[in-house]
């Protein structure tokens, strides 16, 4: 057991502070968000418009922690594709959200408080990694390897050469 804990931790370390801060600009934007939304109702500002208002702050605010601080060191693409894609991922996200919840609700009638804040709590769990898995495949891309260079990737423990690092050399497509 301990060989497949230490095993699982060196495949998934180097994404520890990349995951850390995408965290803290997930954070910053649910903070945005949820205390916009609340302050701008408690103004005067109806619901839906509240909440419209503070959701596009945090996205906003999501899309520069992200590609600056989060993502910066990945590959930045025009940036009028960018922040569209990101804003689209962003809704298919809340979408995911919006059905874990309707499902609770009204697909299985759980309607008390702690069936809609578990519904709430994994819908955003689920749209969250959904988010982040989307932003580094079609949002903020790894930086392109020139042609003939050799990039090394280390070879897993079980298969042979355990330990070794395998040499990949990028081909022209």
């Amino acid at each position: 057991m301990t060989r497949l804990v230490t095993d699982a931790y060196r495949r998934i370390s180097h994404l520890i502070p990349e995951l850390a801060k995408f965290g803290v600009v997930g954070a910053t934007g649910a903070v945005i968000d949820l205390g916009g939304t609340g302050a701008l109702h408690g103004a005067g500002v109806g619901p839906l418009q509240a909440k419209a208002i503070a959701v596009c702050v945090a996205t906003v605010v999501a899309y520069l922690g992200s590609r600056f601080w989060t993502f910066r060191h990945r590959e930045n693409q025009p940036l009028l594709r960018e922040a569209s894609l990101f804003a689209v991922l962003n809704v298919i996200g809340l979408l995911i959200a919006e059905a874990v919840i309707g499902l609770t609700v009204y697909g299985l009638g759980a309607r008390g408080p702690l069936a809609y804040n578990a519904a709430s709590v994994v819908g955003t769990g689920l749209g969250t990694i959904f988010r982040y898995l989307s932003y580094k495949r079609w949002v903020f891309l790894r930086p392109p390897v020139p042609n003939g260079s050799v990039v090394t990737v280390p070879v897993p423990r079980s298969s042979p050469g355990a330990g070794a690092e395998a040499p990949i050399r990028s081909v022209d497509n």
